[in-house]
């Protein structure tokens, strides 16, 4: 199984400052590719302590890959809908040469209703827009003179530059959370699927019939599946909790204030959305360790978790949330030696490599939701 770091940050000028915040996980980073960890991902908002700062993580990937020198990188996940597909091809080319073919792309649709108003994008369509977009890319990353003419974008004999390091283009991976047509949309398209349960246990039917559909689309390929939990590993589970779960807490804050637009936005598109920050305001740390979505305690509790997890739903990876609630420094630093030296050894060799470069399927859009 592969394992990696992914970031959320969720700090404010009041609670971090950026150059703190980016030092911190800067040194994780190099600290995950010294010690042979496979993945560094970053993932996309704006304007809110939830993600706003970063938003622009393929930026963030280029100043990893200036610093770093296997580590693979991963977006987790860049938001099409708010991007032209040319811009966004030619950023995706641009940091692929960079860091000399490590980088691979996650996409999501949006979900914060306060991003879609402030790009005046309508959220009732959205789905539509997304696929479009990623086709595009495909399209950009994969061919020349390539012309598109869409309801949202429209251009004529474009060749982005650079043309990708990797060929045919890096391997591309789609978020989902908890819609079946979008686990399904997926596996047709035969993209790698990326989840991130949090706060309820994971309907893994959800895995299963991405798989299926994968197989009926793309016989004689292997569908990937990764996974982003929070971790935090301590010399022992209390100790770890106690740790944990004030940074877990601060998270659970911050995201659901992040969601309070939902408490009165109504959208065809995000049928289960509404509402949805009142429930993530009832969570508490407690309720992400007891659901399996965080991931807390000793290396030997912490092996026994992966191990089940693993064999519930079937891994390629997990990437480990390390910056939760303004968690870093030392204490993180702690938990992801303690987790190279104690709790991947246990699993390394496990599964065959996953984000290879060739035989990269997929050549449209897909359908799914992440944070």
């Amino acid at each position: 199984m592969r394992f990696g770091v992914s970031f959320l940050p969720d700090a404010s000028p009041e609670t971090k400052s950026p150059g703190d915040y980016y030092a911190e996980v800067f040194a994780l980073c190099r600290t995950a590719d010294l010690a042979g960890l496979d993945y560094v991902k970053m993932t996309e908002h704006y304007l809110h302590p939830y993600g706003g700062y970063c938003p622009s993580p393929l930026t963030f990937l280029a100043a990893v890959a200036a610093q770093t020198t296997d580590i693979r990188l991963i977006t987790g996940c860049t938001l099409p809908v708010f991007h032209h597909p040319v811009k966004l091809a030619s950023y995706i080319a641009m940091v692929d040469a960079i860091s000399r073919g490590r980088l691979e792309v996650g996409f999501a649709r949006a979900y914060l209703p306060h991003e879609f108003e402030t790009f005046q994008i309508p959220m009732d369509g959205s789905r539509e827009r997304f696929e479009a977009t990623i086709a595009a890319v495909h399209r950009l990353l994969t061919e020349e003179r390539v012309t598109e003419d869409t309801p949202y974008f429209r251009f004529r004999d474009a060749t982005v530059l650079p043309r990708p390091t990797q060929a045919p283009r890096p391997p591309f991976w789609v978020a989902a959370v908890q819609t079946p047509a979008s686990f399904q949309r997926i596996g047709e398209l035969g993209h790698g699927l990326l989840i991130t349960p949090t706060g309820r246990h994971f309907d893994t039917s959800l895995v299963d019939r991405y798989r299926e559909s994968f197989a009926a689309h793309h016989p004689g390929e292997r569908p990937r599946v990764m996974a982003s939990l929070p971790l935090l590993v301590a010399e022992t589970d209390q100790k770890a909790r106690e740790i944990a779960d004030p940074y877990l807490d601060q998270y659970l804050r911050v995201w659901g204030s992040a969601l309070d637009t939902w408490d009165d936005t109504v959208s065809t598109d995000y049928a289960q959305y509404t509402g949805l920050g009142s429930v993530v305001r009832t969570m508490t740390a407690k309720d992400l360790r007891s659901t399996d979505t965080a991931f807390v305690g000793s290396p030997e509790h912490i092996a026994d978790l992966v191990g089940r997890f693993d064999e519930r739903i079937g891994l390629d990876g997990i990437l480990w949330q390390v910056d939760f609630g303004g968690l870093g420094g030392a204490d993180a630093e702690r938990s992801l030696d303690l987790f190279v030296e104690r709790v991947r050894p246990q699993f390394t060799g496990a599964v065959a490599s996953v984000g290879a470069p060739a035989g990269v399927a997929g050549t449209a859009g897909v359908a799914g939701v992440a944070g």
